[in-house]
């Protein structure tokens, strides 16, 4: 797999400053990615502002590294061509997907141990996120800019990937998702996210929602079995030999978002509500819940904007590890990161543990459909097997679209200018939230395109929320997420609010609420 010309690569680099010595701990990262093939030959590096901007740190200390490594044969640096990965640097390549070796998922639910966690009531009302009025900048809250969409550049994918693509790549494929896509994603979710995967390990889905629903499916023993695939027998005794109604307890953070919950029904879970608080979700509490697996956000916990502390993500493995148990990783948000560090994803720190699903719908469009999930290897067989008998894939030319602009740079230099600007809007509505709002706490707001907003003891969470769609926010209360009571707030979508407009919406809701018309 090649790197076009024009690349410009984003980076996941673990920096920890309380330790000092950046410039040495870039250098290290940077030499290691390139060692493990995060970093392919030829791949072209930020620019020395642009990384120093995304790490918050001076220029010149990432010159130091890039010096440093280029002056030990690992980057050459060409004045008009940038900084890239030299071609005969050294690479050790990752482990194949079948030197993995774990244990299939425990095959009963296990004893439920009541106490920190509980059942998530089918009967929880569904919220009022979507009630609200059609104002321009109004949908769900996580919804990102769809007017930023890069068309120009997904045109011009298209039309490159048209000119080569063989005919016979539109017939039907692998369920799993074409090949090309795979190894680009493989390849970007080492080296952005910190993922240890190999396209193997990938499955192609239609979006997270999709993903999650077949991982629980095979968790929960309802998914197809394995069989040769020109074995039709199956078929006909299927009947009298149908795969057995089962179930699997899973652990979701308390609050959570209410979409999803549905569907994760539909696919055979139990939803157990585990408390979230400031750290993330509580792993003793976890442990004391009685499950086989858990869905977490860790990047970016939605509703609160909460990341995952490093002491929870320790003993979230430790406690996975210890009892088999798999954790669903929601990669919610990731992509989108402001005031703080990279976070690197749960599944690099164990592949043979966690399930992680992604998609493009916050980073480009949600109607493309396109999502992932990296499993261990008897599951991600598993997945890419439901995944045939529920539809036999994802469309082929978007896929093959896709894969083209991870392989040019594109969809890189796409999300560096969405960070700009969605940075911006967040500046945007915190600032007005602070001038006309200040009883507000607002939370959550280092990633991800919604804010997390505390209001004042008493306030009535479901009118303010109504106010504020009225007035064109992106707004839905965090009650009817929560499995026991909280104080009141709301999640405020600021993807889709212009710079120019921040102070004048959420000054016009002031005033609506000075005037008690809600709260």
């Amino acid at each position: 797999m090649s790197i076009a010309e024009d690349q410009l690569a984003d980076l996941h680099l673990d920096i920890d400053r309380a330790a000092g010595g950046i410039a040495g701990q870039i250098t290290r990262e940077l030499r290691e990615a390139v060692r493990r093939g995060r970093l392919a030959a030829g791949a072209r590096l930020p620019a020395s502002r642009e990384l120093a901007r995304d790490l918050g740190l001076s220029r010149g200390v990432v010159v130091e590294a890039y010096e440093q490594l280029v002056a030990e044969g690992f980057l050459v640096a060409k004045v008009g061509s940038g900084t890239r990965v030299a071609p005969a640097a050294a690479r050790t390549a990752a482990p194949p997907a079948g030197a993995r070796t774990a244990a299939p998922p425990a095959a009963g639910p296990g004893p439920v141990t009541r106490g920190s966690a509980g059942p998530v009531s089918a009967a929880r009302p569904q919220g009022s996120g979507s009630a609200g009025a059609e104002c321009g900048y109004n949908r769900r809250p996580t919804s990102p800019d769809l007017g930023t969409f890069p068309r120009r550049q997904w045109l011009a994918a298209t039309r490159r990937v048209l000119a080569v693509l063989p005919s016979e790549a539109l017939d039907y494929g692998d369920p799993g998702g074409v090949r090309e896509l795979r190894e680009e994603l493989a390849a970007y979710l080492r080296r952005v996210r910190g993922a240890d995967v190999t396209p193997d390990d990938l499955v192609i889905v239609g979006g997270v929602a999709q993903g999650l629903s077949l991982t629980v499916q095979v968790l929960a023993g309802r998914s197809a079995r394995g069989r040769p695939g020109g074995d039709l027998g199956w078929f006909h005794g299927r009947a009298a030999d149908p795969v057995p109604a089962r179930g699997v307890r899973l652990a979701v953070e308390d609050p959570t978002g209410l979409r999803q919950l549905p569907l994760l029904r539909a696919a055979g879970a139990e939803p157990v509500a585990v408390p979230a608080d400031g750290e993330g979700v509580d792993v003793a509490a976890l442990a004391a819940a009685g499950v086989r697996a858990v869905l977490l956000t860790p990047a970016h916990h939605y509703p609160t904007g909460v990341v995952l502390s490093p002491r929870r993500r320790a003993g979230l493995i430790e406690w996975a590890s210890a009892t088999g148990a798999v954790v669903l990783e929601d990669d919610y948000d990731a992509e989108f990161r402001f005031d703080r560090d990279p976070v690197g994803c749960l599944q690099g720190l164990a592949p043979d543990r966690v399930v992680l699903a992604g998609s493009v719908s916050k980073s480009l469009a949600p109607g493309l459909r396109l999502g992932w999930v990296a499993a261990p290897p008897h599951i991600a067989a598993a997945v890419r097997r439901a995944r045939a008998e529920l539809d036999m894939g994802s469309p082929v030319l978007e896929q093959h679209v896709l894969a083209e602009l991870l392989r040019t740079g594109a969809y890189d230099r796409h999300l560096r200018r969405m960070r700009r600007e969605y940075r911006a809007r967040r500046d945007a509505l915190v600032r007005a939230l602070a001038g006309h709002l200040p009883q507000v706490a607002v939370w959550g707001v280092s990633a991800g395109l919604h804010l997390f907003a505390e209001l004042p003891a008493g306030w009535d969470e479901e009118a303010v929320a109504a106010a504020a769609r009225a007035r064109g926010l992106a707004a839905e209360p965090v009650a009817p997420m929560r499995h026991r009571p909280g104080p009141p707030a709301l999640v405020l979508g600021f993807a889709r609010l212009p710079v120019h407009r921040a102070a004048e919406v959420v000054g016009a809701l002031a005033g609506d609420l000075a005037a008690g018309r809600a709260g």
